[in-house]
């Protein structure tokens, strides 16, 4: 181990994980300030490919977006020469954001504090009284623009989809998603130029992390989702799968919905509580599918480390960016696409359909609320250790439904990074 993780791994005396056991998971690992640091910096700023944008929402040279890398907000622009650029959203005289609106156009972002300027790439393009005023003041002679261009990542795309790191020796995207990922990843993003339809945005009373646990744990879909349940999109006896890279970071939840309606026996519905008999939707067609893809599965949510989800449930698309705001909550941005040679028609099933989604959707608040109560029990309470021990110890892809081998790889991989 080199030194400086040697050393601040001797200084977390107090984070210990319990009988090196991934069955346990320590409180301390949702709620320590401390851990929550050491995240930033070797996850979020550490060698990761970070989802900062969809290259439908900077469509134009000129486009930009603000988005963040972690905590840390970022500005992603394209050039006029079309090329992707990602930069901090810090000038470098005083540390002002330079960007507040979410998206937009421009020819250059000028600070509003004191209207430092800078091109599409980040460069320093002009300082205001810079030889100063009436040959007083103004910077030092030996003052260098290029010496105070704003903090660039390092940036690629892959079929629409924009990944910035601070990192500057990272893998391809490719490499870093790995087969098992890529698979699902590309069957999604298959080509076809993206069409942005929509945002959401909510804040979320809970750690970071629990967002990926949420979606590596088919065992709460069957369990507190009474729409997925009741209308067989992910029930127990469904065709599923937990795909899980190598590397235990990345995860795909799958399930394929039946043709025919799936007969639920008595002893299931007696432990789904919530199988609800004769529920029924008012209108037919929000269930429908229209099969779109190269893909054996009607429902995927990907877990792409540390930052994306991205999301096919039916004919509803989307990517969601997690920015963890602290050790006890996180912002959620949902962005909704579909594609450009979409039908008028299927636009509408797709935003139709999108009401599954988002923070007061069918599907989305019954898991925000659920993991605000685990946040709420974990900081209030005297008792420290959570018990993830479905399907034993098992790890990696597995075709069961009730299990936390996803889980599981995720921490294994994570405390290596943590150095825990």
């Amino acid at each position: 181990m080199p030194d400086d993780l040697s050393n601040s791994a001797a200084a977390l005396t107090n984070h210990v994980w319990p009988n090196d056991d991934l069955q346990l998971i320590p409180d301390w690992v949702y709620t320590s300030q401390e851990i929550y640091e050491r995240e930033v910096e070797r996850i979020f700023h550490g060698r990761t490919w970070n989802f900062v944008a969809l290259e439908c929402e900077i469509p134009q040279p000129g486009s930009f977006k603000r988005s963040f890398v972690g905590p840390t907000p970022v500005i992603v622009a394209r050039n006029n020469d079309g090329s992707i650029h990602v930069f901090e959203n810090r000038c470098a005289h005083r540390g002002a954001e330079l960007c507040r609106p979410q998206v937009g156009t421009t020819k250059e972002f000028v600070c509003p504090y004191h209207q430092w300027t800078y091109d599409l790439t980040g460069n320093l393009i002009g300082v205001p009284f810079r030889r100063g005023l009436n040959k007083e003041g103004g910077m030092p002679k030996d003052f260098r623009p290029e010496d105070h261009n704003l903090l660039k990542l390092s940036v690629t795309t892959r079929r629409g989809v924009v990944f910035a790191s601070f990192a500057k020796d990272m893998e391809s995207i490719e490499d870093y998603l790995g087969p098992a990922v890529l698979e699902d990843f590309d069957a999604l993003f298959d080509g076809r130029k993206l069409k942005l339809l929509g945002y959401y945005r909510n804040t979320v009373p809970a750690n970071w992390k629990m967002y990926h646990e949420n979606l590596k744990d088919p065992y709460h879909a069957t369990l507190l989702h009474a729409f997925l349940v009741n209308f067989g999109l992910m029930v127990a006896g469904n065709k599923c799968g937990t795909i899980v890279d190598p590397s235990g970071r990345h995860g795909t939840l799958a399930s394929a919905r039946p043709d025919e309606k799936l007969n639920v026996d008595d002893d299931s519905k007696k432990q789904m509580r919530a199988f609800k008999e004769g529920m029924k939707l008012e209108d037919e067609r929000f269930l429908d599918y229209v099969k779109e893809f190269k893909s054996p599965w009607t429902v995927t949510m990907q877990t792409i480390w540390p930052n994306l989800i991205t999301q096919r449930e039916l004919n509803t698309l989307g990517v969601r960016h997690i920015v963890p705001q602290g050790p006890n909550e996180f912002l959620m941005i949902w962005v909704m696409f579909g594609y450009e040679d979409d039908t008028d028609e299927m636009t509408r099933h797709r935003l139709r359909q999108g009401n599954l989604m988002g923070p007061s959707g069918f599907l989305g608040l019954e898991d925000n609320e659920a993991m605000k109560f685990v946040q709420q029990g974990m900081v209030r309470s005297v008792s420290d250790t959570n018990y993830v021990a479905l399907g034993d110890r098992e790890e990696g892809t597995t075709h069961k439904i009730i299990t936390e081998a996803a889980i599981r790889s995720m921490y294994r991989n994570y405390r290596g990074v943590m150095g825990l």
